[in-house]
């Protein structure tokens, strides 16, 4: 019995807060729904202040749980501009929480409303949110032969054309780096040895289709491409071999203490236009990433494992950038709550994301 009520006083520590951001979000697509027909009639501009202020609450009361509840500290390496810039976030990709480290950054400039992904294909036939995203301007794409740039390019330009602020996150390896998964690396390394390319160890080789269409379509409207290297606390076995990042509902039971982030700023007017030099540019980066990576966890300097060359400076978010979302969301969604339809939804929503957490886990790596 005692074990009993452990393992369930455990499971709570990810189904409290999943209810909780499940729970809220047909209030939240309500409000939404609302503001966009109220604002049809106005110019575009307008729409996207106000979607990007919305996507920025809901956003805020998702790093609540994911930051201020998991107690997680974020390291940060490098020097994250003050301002707000029209920017592609590139990374390397481990996890499903990868995309929070996007919006942690993103807060920490103001910028969390203006963040959008460029997703698989699949993953918009996730419940509430696969939508969702791609009326936030997320791009869904298909791998290989099926990528369709010419769709690609002309979501981002009916965007830039409006102006709407862009924080596009990118992840070119197109699938989580697992280290458990010998073969999806030793099918990576052999099409970079194909290629001529360099191999990496700490991450796939990247593909290049995503991130040139995006940075030449909107090369006009953005600042600079943030290249970005995260690296899991708690991810390095006791015999020294790297061990899989840790998923949404691990991260969510406080099972990593703490973030490492490597942040490297490129102006966009350096980065080649021409396809064969671009590819040849993000393989660099992906090469740096990688030593990166081995460094954090090969270091043969006891004192310098588990961490990034050079100085990480702890950043803490206060909970006054995230705890206001939480009340916001919490009052809009009580008042359904309080009645037979709204328990309804609520059930139907829990049950729903459910499902998605357990497809995105199993089917979407």
């Amino acid at each position: 019995m005692l074990l009993s009520l452990v393992v369930h006083t455990y499971s709570l520590r990810y189904w409290l807060p999943a209810t909780i951001m499940l729970g809220t979000a047909p209030a939240y697509l309500l409000s939404w729904g609302t503001w966009r027909l109220l604002s049809s009639v106005l110019p575009a501009r307008l729409y996207h202040r106000l979607d990007d202020r919305l996507y920025c609450i809901y956003q805020s009361m998702v790093l609540f749980f994911f930051e201020n509840y998991t107690g997680v500290e974020i390291v940060i390496y490098g020097d994250i501009p003050k301002n707000k810039e029209n920017v592609i976030y590139l990374s390397n990709h481990q996890c499903t929480a990868d995309w929070i480290i996007a919006d942690m950054l993103a807060i920490r400039q103001s910028a969390l409303g203006h963040v959008r992904y460029v997703l698989k294909d699949g993953l918009k036939w996730l419940p509430l949110y696969g939508w969702y995203f791609a009326q936030h301007g997320g791009v869904y794409v298909k791998r290989s032969a099926k990528f369709n740039e010419k769709a690609m390019r002309k979501k981002l330009l009916r965007q830039t054309q409006c102006g709407a602020p862009m924080y596009l996150v990118i992840f070119p390896e197109g699938t989580r780096y697992n280290p458990e998964l010998k073969n999806v690396i030793a099918d990576s390394q052999a099409f970079a040895t194909k290629e001529g390319l360099a191999i990496l160890n700490h991450t796939l080789t990247p593909r290049m289709k995503a991130s040139h269409v995006a940075v030449e379509t909107m090369k006009g409207h953005l600042d600079a491409v943030y290249d970005i290297t995260v690296a899991y606390e708690g991810t390095l076995g006791s015999s020294g071999q790297r061990k899989p990042a840790p998923s949404m509902p691990e991260f969510l039971c406080k099972e990593c203490p703490r973030i490492h982030i490597h942040f490297d700023r490129v102006d966009i007017k350096e980065i080649p236009s021409e396809p064969l030099f671009f590819r040849r540019w993000l393989h660099d980066r992906f090469e740096i990433k990688d030593r990166l990576l081995t460094d954090f966890y090969e270091s043969q300097d006891p004192d310098k494992i588990c961490q990034f060359p050079g100085q990480g400076k702890p950043s803490p978010l206060t909970l006054s950038k995230t705890l206001p979302s939480v009340m916001i969301l919490g009052g809009l969604t009580l008042p359904l709550l309080l009645t037979e339809n709204g328990r309804k939804i609520y059930v139907r929503t829990w049950v729903y994301g459910t499902l998605l957490g357990w497809l995105w886990v199993n089917f979407f790596p």
